[in-house]
């Protein structure tokens, strides 16, 4: 899967400062249609409307988490192959694992600066 910079990307985070953050490095890396999230419920109605070519999502929000939308969304026959990369403040080895099990393309522990982001998602489109 190519990488395509004009492909429609959702944020999801539950902090507004975040979500301007992510916008502004996607910006930054050649990323201009960004559409945002505040919990995984938006984030899912959004993508049942819209086809994204990408997620990114928080771990810890609610009411419904960055791995419990992983799982809706995993679960979903329209959406499930949807590239998904998990963002995180914490780097426990066991929230990596449960995050693969439940079918991540990439993880982020922040904070993160736009090259991490880049190579992260390069890595998701296997450049």
């Amino acid at each position: 899967m190519a990488l395509d910079h004009s492909m429609p990307v959702l944020i999801v985070d539950d902090y507004s400062t975040m979500l301007r953050i992510i916008r502004n490095l996607l910006k930054q890396i050649g990323f201009e249609d960004v559409d945002e999230a505040s919990d995984g419920t938006q984030a899912l109605s959004k993508m049942r409307d819209k086809r994204y070519g990408l997620v990114i999502s928080d771990w810890n929000m609610e009411p419904m988490t960055g791995i419990e939308l992983l799982r809706e969304v995993r679960a979903d026959d329209k959406l499930n192959r949807t590239p998904f990369i998990m963002v995180t403040a914490e780097a426990k080895t066991e929230n990596v694992i449960l995050a693969k099990k439940a079918g991540v393309n990439n993880y982020i522990v922040k904070p993160f600066n736009a090259d991490t982001l880049k190579s992260k998602i390069q890595a998701v489109f296997g450049e």
